[in-house]
């Protein structure tokens, strides 16, 4: 076992890709890294391996790595305990508020907070409570309150 130019190449690679993974998150550059660590060690016991044979395996194990990662492992990543976090419109859902500006033309204002939302339905005057029904974008679908 003798450090060459390709288990040099191979160990740098790896661990290339596997601090790439901490800038570009994804786990997806980290599977290609432990790829490359394989390979290393692959080219470490047997140091007369062609760099066509280095670069097939490489390839072969990058893709047979991502495709386990993608079938098995994110069946065990924690569900999120606020999926809507980042979707502001889809939090208001399901919530009463009373209109700011008027329904006319298909679109009118809502006040939420101290945010104002952009709201589409049915023709209704301004100070009607309506019910947010759903989000398209930024645009909130509301229904009168009965």
């Amino acid at each position: 076992m003798s450090w060459t130019l390709n288990t040099t190449a191979w160990a740098a690679i790896a661990l290339v890709l596997m601090a790439a993974e901490t800038f570009i998150p994804g786990a997806f550059l980290l599977w290609m890294g432990i790829a490359a660590a394989l390979v290393w060690l692959v080219v470490l016991l047997f140091p007369g391996l062609g760099l066509l044979v280095q670069v097939v395996l490489f390839v072969v194990l990058s893709v047979v790595a991502v495709l386990a990662y993608l079938k098995w492992g994110r069946r065990r990543e924690r569900p999120s305990d606020r999926p809507l976090l980042n979707r502001r419109a889809e939090q208001h859902v399901g919530r009463v508020v009373v209109l700011d500006r008027a329904i006319s033309g298909g679109q009118g204002r809502v006040k939420i907070g101290d945010a104002y939302w952009v709201v589409s339905g049915p023709e209704l005057e301004a100070g009607t409570r309506v019910r947010v029904v759903a989000a398209n974008g930024m645009v909130l679908e509301v229904r009168e309150v009965d």
